[in-house]
């Protein structure tokens, strides 16, 4: 992994609310992330950018990471929504949220906005990460130019309110599973974001789960992305954040079966070049510790190594 936080629970709250913002500090998700854009009404977008920057300023965030959705680029609010919030507290931003990309020019817009901004601050250029939601058909169509856009990217998230919207499917919970059609709607797009994210170097985010009263269903949403190796997922309420915590944690048991089998290789074949070796019943070679590999490295990532 990249030099990149955790995302596993990226908790979103309302960018005029002051209160949640002060809530969200107290709380165990990885990422915390102020929206400007669907969680904010068009009334109150313009006076919500002092709220977090005011947020930023007062409250102790500790390690999570701190992030900002910013409007759209093609609405009035984008550009002042990246100006005013990063020039007074983006030493305090981790990243930076874009929505609705649909193109690689939407991200150099973007890049070069903050970019400006750290020049102007004499802060090291690049520093501010940027995270892109793709949530239309071009945008899912343009995922991988998207993705390799810009080396200030952080992570690919999925939106599945919009993308629905965009496709035409009819649903109107977001990320609710369609109980009528016999495979997973979804199975593609997630598939499409999870291979551009990963030949770019970046995190995979499954977008939310919006029946927040419904655990078990968050559970099976949760863990159909997990599986797929995806690195978290956005929650929208605090009942949902230790949940989502465990979908995307690796089991410990597996985590020590990677470690193992990486043990095992590196002692059978320290100098004398064997291509495969017997590990607890089971033939490992290169192509196995390539896979302990990821589970280790994920694992270390979020801590077991210290276990």
């Amino acid at each position: 992994m990249r030099a990149i936080k955790p995302h596993r629970s990226c908790l979103s709250v309302p960018g005029s609310s002051a209160r949640m913002q002060a809530k969200a500090a107290t709380l165990e998700a990885d990422q915390v992330l102020f929206d400007l854009e669907d969680a904010t009404a068009p009334s109150e977008k313009v006076g919500a950018r002092a709220v977090i920057v005011e947020s930023l300023r007062t409250h102790d965030f500790g390690q999570r990471c701190i992030s900002v959705r910013v409007n759209g680029t093609d609405t009035e609010w984008c550009y002042r929504d990246i100006v005013e919030v990063v020039e007074a507290a983006g030493d305090r931003i981790e990243s930076l949220i874009l929505p609705k990309a649909e193109s690689s020019a939407d991200v150099h817009f973007v890049d070069r906005l903050i970019g400006q901004i750290e020049l102007a601050r004499g802060w090291e250029v690049g520093r501010i990460g940027l995270e892109v939601l793709i949530e239309s058909s071009r945008g899912l169509q343009q995922v991988d130019a998207i993705a390799s856009a810009s080396p200030r990217l952080h992570a690919l998230i999925f939106g599945p309110g919009d993308l629905s919207a965009s496709l035409g499917l009819g649903q109107l919970t977001i990320g609710m599973p369609d109980s009528g059609y016999e495979g997973d709607i979804w199975h593609f797009a997630f598939m499409r974001l999870l291979v551009a994210a990963r030949a770019n170097g970046l995190l995979a985010i499954d977008g939310p789960y919006a029946a927040f009263a419904d655990l078990d269903g968050l559970e099976r949403s949760a863990r159909r992305t997990a599986v797929l190796g995806f690195d978290g997922k956005w929650v929208i309420h605090p009942t949902q954040i230790a949940l989502v915590n465990r979908a995307y944690s690796p089991d410990p048991a597996v985590y020590a079966r990677a470690e193992g089998i990486l043990a095992a290789y590196r002692q059978a074949t320290e100098g004398e070049g064997r291509g495969a070796v017997r590990f607890e019943g089971e033939m490992i070679d290169e192509a196995t510790r390539k896979m302990a590999e990821a589970v280790a490295r994920r694992g270390r990532w979020l801590g077991l190594g210290g276990q």
